[in-house]
Order: C-alpha cells, then structure tokens, then sequence
C-alpha cells in the first residue's frame, strides 16, 4: 500500500437548491469583483443570469467569460486572460461543465502570475498566490471541481496539459442537481461515461492509497447504480445528484491516485479527429481493463465480477461506441495513435507498464 497525505483543500455543498447559497458563499470567502466564466449554452439557458443575481444581491460586481469551447486551449486562455486584467478581479465563479471550470483555473493561473498556460504544465509552478474560486459543475462528469488540475490543449500541438498546483483548488464546490438535471441526455451520457472511468482507472493505477480507494470503491457504486436511471429517467432528482456525488468523488480520487491507459489512449483521438472526450473514452475503457486483468483482475473484480463487460454494457445502454471501427478511425492511423499515446503522462500511472507497443495493442483490440 502506497503511503499519502490527505488534505481537503475544497468545501463541499450539495443538495436540491444548493446554488442559492452561492452569495453568501461569495460574501464570508470577501469576493467584491468576480470573474463569472462560463459558456455560451448556460447564458441562453438562463443559468447565467441565476448566479448574477444571486451575487448581485450579496454585494458581488459580476464580469462575465464566455468565449471558449468544449475543450479550452491555451487561445481561449489567453483570451479570458486579457478580458480579465483590467477589471482588476478579486475572485472567479466557474459555472458549468468541466471545459468552464478548466478554463477558470486556466485564467486564474496567468492572470495571477503571468507567462502562458504552457508555463503552468506539471505540478506546483504558480510562485504567487491565486484568486479564490468558487466552483458549480453543471453536468456530472469531470470532477474538476474536486481537482487542483486544469486540462488545457495547446492549440498549436493540440496537445493535453495538465497544469496543476494546490492553489488552484476551488475554495468551495456546489453540487445543485436542480442545475444537472437540464443537462441533454446526449451531454448526461458522455459526462456520466468519463466520471465512471475515472472512478474505474483510479482503483487500479500504481500511485492508488487508501484513502484514494474509499473515493473510487464509493464513486463506482454511486455512477455505476444510477447511470442508466439518470439516463432513462432525466426528471429523477436522486439518480441525477448520486451521479454529481459520484463524479465528485471520482474527482477526488484522481487527485489522489491519478489515471491510466484509457485517458492516455484517448486523448490522441481527440487531438486527431476532435472526438469527444467521452465518447473516446467508451471506446477504449472496456478493451483496457481487459488488457489490465492479468496485473490486477482481483481488484476489478472488487468492483464487479465481469467489469470490462459491465462497462461496454453501460456504454451501449448510453448508445455510446464501444469501439473505434464503429467511429471509422482508420486502421492505418493506429501506430501514430500508439506512439502520441505512448507519450500520454497518464499512462506512466497505469497498473500494466504502458508503452507504443502496449498502446498499439490496445488499440489494436479496440479497433
């Protein structure tokens, strides 16, 4: 058992009306002038304008980002960097999907100690204190809330960075289920695919900890239980909040145990062919943890007993690809897919040693 030291650097609220309590949320953490960064959907849906009011009503100047994308490059940071510097904020409220709290943590990293999101790959580099944040995900997927990580693409490489540090952690995170539930089945499916990898990868990878196999053992139960229910019935509240708990906690096991394979074998397709995160990773979690079995089938089996069908189950059940055929990646493409993979950082963590030869393997089966 790996030793580590446990510390939570986030406040947790959560609850049906949760949101509500974001002004005086803002008002005890002293926000005065507050970046609102969040993307264009949840303007027109009116989630937006919610949050403004609410610290409007506690006294909060309120600037809003939206300009970004689904998956934040070090343009849009950049961007929200210039729209932000002369505002002269105290503060950053996060609202949305993983892309929005990403793209948060990405500004508050060059707007507080300069230089490009490049500068900030790795761990520990911001030098200078950083603006507190508040963070809402509005889906159930990433669990970024839970992270001091922010995944930004370089968008000339295209290349995913992790860019961390423990002052980059959201002071406090609010899990509302009111907010997810509007979220598009399609968007639910996706999200809910990459929290379950998260708390599956996690269990297995060769950094795992005690502690980190609590938030894994629990964030499975929570998504794998309630996945379909979430899907099938949009309007169930309890399936909907169990889902947000689970990426939650699946957040928090990254944060203390990493990832693996899967994330590594993924990333490339999004780099090459722009595929969807989630949908990426359902098209390679099942193959990988059956590439994994011979290192550690008896800790899958803790989860459950045929795990990598389970998986490809709940892909299909969330009309999710469970292959790269089924998305026409083209097979002679697989070796240079196996040598970006190769070079993933998540891969260094995973249970099974990860190379090109690995990688290729992989997605050779996948295929």
């Amino acid at each position: 058992m790996n030793g580590f030291r446990y510390e939570s650097r986030t406040a947790l609220i959560s609850g049906p009306g949760s949101i509500r309590q974001v002004g005086r949320i803002a008002e005890d953490l002293g926000f005065r002038r507050a970046l609102l960064v969040c993307d264009p959907g949840l303007v027109a849906a009116g989630h937006a304008t919610t949050v403004e009011n609410l610290l409007h009503n506690a006294g909060v100047d309120v600037f809003g980002f939206h300009n970004f994308g689904e998956n934040p490059d070090s343009k849009m940071i950049e961007e929200g960097r210039r729209a932000a510097e002369p505002l002269e904020i105290d503060s950053i409220v996060a609202l949305g999907g993983g892309s929005s709290l990403d793209c948060a943590k990405g500004i508050n990293f060059v707007l507080t100690n300069g230089g490009r999101i490049q500068d900030y790959w790795g761990y520990g580099k911001a030098r200078k204190p950083m603006l507190p944040m508040i963070g809402i995900p509005t889906t159930t997927g990433t669990g970024s809330e839970a992270q001091s990580y922010a995944l930004i693409s370089d968008a000339d490489t295209h290349r995913k960075m992790a860019c961390g540090d423990e002052k980059a952690a959201f002071r406090v995170a609010i899990l509302d289920p009111d907010l997810a539930i509007t979220q598009p089945k399609h968007v639910l499916a996706i999200t809910g695919y990459d929290a379950i990898s998260h708390a599956v990868e996690t269990f297995v990878t060769t950094k795992r900890n005690g502690m980190s196999e609590c938030f894994s053992r629990e964030a499975w139960r929570l998504l794998s239980v309630n996945y379909e229910a979430a899907l099938h019935h949009p309007r169930r509240i309890e399936a909907i909040g169990a889902m947000q708990l689970g990426s939650y906690l699946a957040g928090l096991a990254i944060e203390n145990s990493m990832l693996g394979a899967t994330h590594a074998c993924a990333n490339p397709l999004t780099a090459r062919y722009g595929t969807i995160h989630g949908v990426a990773i359902a098209q390679m979690l099942s193959h990988v943890v059956r590439w994994n079995s011979d290192e550690v089938s008896r800790l899958y089996r803790e989860l459950h007993g045929e795990l990598a069908e389970q998986l490809k189950d709940l892909a299909q059940a969330a009309e999710l690809p469970v292959s790269l055929g089924e998305s026409e990646v083209p097979k002679h493409d697989l070796p240079l897919l196996a040598e970006d993979a190769a070079g993933q950082w998540t891969g260094r963590f995973n249970p099974r040693p990860f190379n090109v030869e690995a990688a290729l393997e992989i997605y050779e089966c996948a295929w």
